[in-house]
C-alpha cells in the first residue's frame, strides 16, 4: 500500500541585514545581505538531486531570493504562498525590542511575554492567528500532495509554527531550539502524526 505520508523541507530564507540588527522584520519586502544571497546559493546546491513535486515560497522578497537558486537545482517553477509569509507585527515592524519599549509599554509587555492573544496596532497578527494561518496553509499542502516530498521557503515565525507543532508546545513557551537562517528542515507529516526528520541543518552552508 502507497505511504500517504507528505515530507516538507521547510527552508528558512537567507541571511538580511535587519536579522543582524534584531529588528522585526515582518512582511516589510527585505532583499538577502551579501551573506544571505551566498548562504541562498549553498541552498540550492543542497537539492540538486533530490526529487521533489513541487517548490512554494513566501512572496517576500527575502524568501524568493532564497527559493531561486532551489528551483534551478529541483527544475521546479516556484509557486508563491502570501500564507507562507512572516507574522505581521503592524506598528512594531522595522524596530529593534529596545525602540518598543521605548515607544510602547503594551507592545514590549507582549513580546516579553509571549502573549499569544495580543495584535500590535497596524494591522498586526496576533501569535494565536499567525499559528493558525500557517497551519491551514500547511494542511493545504499536505492535501495536495499525498505521499509526496515538497520544499516550502519560508520565514522564522513560520519554523517556530511548525516546531511548536511537532512537539506539542504552546505558543508562549519560550524559544529554546535554534531556528538559523537558510537552515534545512525536514518535517513528515502523516495525518495528525508529525515526525521531525532533521531540524536546523547548516552543515552544508559551513
Amino acid at each position: 500500500m502507497m505511504s500517504k505520508t507528505t515530507r516538507i523541507c521547510f527552508v528558512r530564507h537567507g541571511e538580511t541585514d535587519w536579522n543582524i540588527e534584531m529588528r522585526m522584520q515582518g512582511h516589510i519586502d527585505l532583499a538577502l545581505n551579501a551573506l544571505g544571497e551566498a548562504q541562498a546559493v549553498a541552498v540550492g546546491r543542497c537539492f540538486s538531486g533530490v526529487q521533489a513535486a513541487a517548490l512554494y515560497s513566501s512572496d517576500l522578497l527575502r524568501a524568493r531570493q532564497t527559493a531561486q537558486p532551489i528551483a534551478e537545482a529541483l527544475q521546479l517553477p516556484m509557486i508563491l504562498l502570501p500564507a507562507l509569509r512572516e507574522r505581521n507585527f503592524g506598528r512594531c515592524e522595522g524596530l529593534t525590542f529596545e525602540e518598543i519599549a521605548a515607544r510602547n509599554e503594551d507592545d514590549a509587555r507582549a513580546i516579553v511575554s509571549r502573549d499569544p492573544d495580543y495584535a500590535a496596532p497596524g494591522g498586526g497578527e496576533s501569535r494565536r492567528q499567525h499559528v493558525s494561518r500557517v497551519l491551514d496553509c500547511v494542511a493545504g499542502l499536505v492535501r495536495q500532495h499525498p505521499g509526496q516530498s515538497i520544499v516550502a521557503v519560508t520565514h522564522g515565525g513560520v519554523l517556530d509554527v511548525i516546531y511548536r507543532r511537532v512537539r506539542g508546545l504552546p505558543p508562549d513557551a519560550p524559544r529554546d531550539y535554534p531556528i538559523p537562517n537558510a537552515g534545512i528542515n525536514w518535517v513528515s507529516i502523516d495525518g495528525e502524526q508529525w515526525t521531525i526528520e532533521c531540524w536546523g541543518e547548516t552543515a552544508p552552508l559551513d
